[in-house]
C-alpha cells in the first residue's frame, strides 16, 4: 500500500467511525416543560411565563391547569395558542381533570384541544369515589377507553399520568397500574410515565417499557437525590442515561421536566433545561 493509499484509507476509517460514534449517540431534540411547575407565575402573568419559559431555551410546553374551571378558559384557548406561537412554543399535550372525561365535557376539551394544538390529553388523576369501589380502578380504565374513543375521532389520544400510588398492590396482589394497562386498549389510551415518581416506587421504567413496547409517549423528567428529596433533573439519582436508551421501545416522543416545588421555579427549570440539553445517551 503506497503512502497515498494508506492517508485515504486511514482517513475514511476514521471518518466512518466519527459516524458510527455519532449515530450511536442520541439526545432530546425537543425539551418539554410540564407547566406546573411555573403555575403561580402563569396564574398572575401568563403571556410574560410563557415569555420566560420559551427564553431558557424549551421547545415544548404541557398544560397543567388549563382545564380546572370547565368551561371558562382562561385565557381562551385561541389567546392562549398566540401566546405559544409568537414564542415559538408548541404544546402538543395538556393535564385535564378526570371530569372533564364525562360525556358532557370531553367534546368542550377536544374543541379546545384542537384549537391549542394538541395531539394528547392526559388524565393525572382519578377521583377518588372511583377508586374507593372494589372494581375502581378498572372502572376507570372503562371510562378512558369511551373517552380515548371519543379523542381518536378528532385525531387525538387520551393519556394517564401516574404518581406512587398505581405501584401499591391492590387487595388481590394486582398493581394498578397494570391493570390499567391490562384494561385500556392500547390503540386508545397511552400512557405518560412519571420517572420521577415511577423511581419512588421503587419500580424499574424499562421493564414496563419492555413488556408494554410503545405504550409510553409521553414521560415526565423530574428527579430525586437519595434523602427522597425533588431536585433539578441532573442533580438526583436516576440514571437518565439508562433509560432514555430505551426511548425507541417505550415509544417516548415528548419529554417534560417537571418539578413540584423548586424554591425557585425559573432557576429550577433553567438548570434542569441545561443538563438535558447536554445529556447524550
Amino acid at each position: 500500500m503506497d503512502r497515498r493509499t494508506f492517508i485515504a484509507s486511514t482517513t475514511a476509517a476514521a471518518v466512518m467511525s466519527r459516524l458510527s460514534w455519532a449515530a450511536a449517540e442520541h439526545r432530546i431534540e425537543k425539551i418539554g416543560l410540564e407547566l406546573y411547575t411555573v403555575r403561580d407565575a402563569l396564574a398572575k402573568d401568563f403571556e410574560g411565563t410563557i415569555a420566560r419559559v420559551a427564553k431558557v431555551g424549551y421547545k415544548e410546553v404541557e398544560l397543567a391547569q388549563f382545564f380546572a374551571h370547565l368551561p371558562e378558559f382562561n385565557p381562551s384557548a385561541k389567546r392562549a395558542r398566540e401566546i405559544l406561537d409568537a414564542n415559538g412554543l408548541a404544546a402538543p399535550a395538556s393535564h385535564v381533570p378526570y371530569s372533564a372525561l364525562s360525556p358532557e365535557n370531553l367534546p368542550k376539551v377536544i374543541e379546545a384541544s384542537k384549537v391549542l394544538g394538541h395531539s394528547y390529553i392526559v388524565n393525572p388523576s382519578i377521583d377518588r369515589d372511583v377508586l374507593k369501589q372494589p372494581d375502581g380502578w378498572k372502572r376507570a380504565a372503562e371510562a378512558f377507553n369511551r373517552a380515548g374513543e371519543e379523542c381518536r375521532k378528532s385525531d387525538l389520544h387520551l393519556g394517564y399520568h401516574n404518581h406512587v400510588e398505581e405501584f401499591k398492590p391492590l387487595p388481590d396482589g394486582k398493581l394498578p397500574y397494570d391493570v390499567l394497562l391490562a384494561e385500556t386498549d392500547p390503540k386508545l389510551v397511552k400512557m405518560e410515565i412519571d420517572l420521577g415518581w415511577v423511581h419512588e416506587a421503587g419500580v424499574d421504567p424499562i421493564a414496563y417499557f419492555k413488556k408494554y413496547p410503545g405504550r409510553f409517549p409521553l414521560v415526565h423528567v423530574k428527579d430525586f437525590d437519595k434523602e427522597r428529596n425533588m431536585v433539578d433533573v441532573g442533580k438526583g439519582e436516576i440514571d437518565w442515561k439508562a433509560i432514555f436508551k430505551k426511548a425507541d421501545v417505550a415509544g417516548i416522543k415528548h419529554y417534560f421536566v417537571e418539578f413540584d416545588n423548586p424554591k425557585d421555579p425559573f432557576e429550577a427549570i433553567q438548570a434542569s433545561y441545561e443538563y438535558l440539553e447536554k445529556l447524550r445517551f
